[in-house]
């Protein structure tokens, strides 16, 4: 899953710098078109390139219509993790530069500086997913990056620890991805996961379609970047907070998901 996931920060690390520097010398409109071409050429790998591993056809498919009460409830909480985890992330990548700017830098070079983060972020989500893998303890993994990716936040504070910041948000503190998308597959059954990630995904989307605008409004009322940061800093606490809410909705009268 750490290594699927990390096509996600690949993308955003492109589009920092490519989009930036499009809006810049083109305008903000030839972003949207670049965004299109990434989407079919997207599109064309999959349908080109992808194949169904060999042995999924011998595999027996069961056609479910519906999650069970109980795996749809684990399905929820699971995406408010990822939820706000990402509109935490989405605060770094939005105010972060923002902070650097008021700090002397450009806009091209504030976003550079901040993409580092998600440059790194493909390399450490690999290598925390085979972490938590060898030492079966993604709580604790999960919550060490957490507060790593808080200390990271609260460093924008910090004049001129621009690059220090990103490093560490890139290394700790979104490295458990993978250890995060983990947990739909311990809340549905195998032969519901296809539905399930759809549910899955579009709870996701709302809660992500919440976090910008109550970061903007943050931003509007203060005026200082630095305010929808320190909300970014609440929303990676509140992922310490949902995963342990999932834990004990799942151990609480865990029958099999089978």
């Amino acid at each position: 899953m750490g290594i699927l996931v990390m096509s996600w920060p690949f993308g955003i690390a492109v589009g920092q710098i490519g989009h930036e520097w499009i809006a810049e010398f083109a305008g903000w409109r030839w972003t949207f078109f670049a965004a299109s071409i990434y989407c079919a050429a997207g599109a064309v790998a999959l349908f080109g390139y992808y194949r169904a591993p060999p042995d999924l056809a011998a595999t027996v498919q069961v056609t479910v219509s519906w999650l069970s009460r109980r795996e749809l409830y684990l399905t929820l909480i699971a995406a408010l993790v990822w939820g706000v985890f990402n509109a935490g992330y989405i605060v770094y990548l939005n105010f972060g530069p923002l902070m650097l700017e008021a700090d002397g830098l450009g806009a091209i070079e504030a976003a550079a500086v901040i993409s580092i983060g998600s440059w790194l972020m493909i390399f450490s989500g690999t290598a925390c997913g085979q972490i938590s893998d060898r030492i079966k303890m993604p709580n604790l993994v999960l919550t060490v990056c957490m507060i790593g990716a808080m200390a990271s936040l609260a460093l924008l504070a910090v004049s001129g620890a621009g690059v220090a910041v990103s490093l560490g948000f890139g290394l700790i503190g979104m490295a458990p991805a993978g250890v995060i998308m983990v947990l739909t597959t311990e809340a549905m059954s195998p032969e519901r996961r296809a539905f399930g990630m759809g549910v899955f995904l579009s709870a996701y989307f709302l809660i992500n379609a919440v976090a910008p605008p109550i970061a903007g409004w943050i931003y509007d009322t203060t005026n200082d970047p630095f305010s929808p940061i320190i909300f970014g800093i609440v929303l990676f606490g509140l992922v310490i907070v949902t995963n342990v809410w999932f834990r004990m909705a799942q151990r609480k009268d865990a029958p099999s998901l089978s």
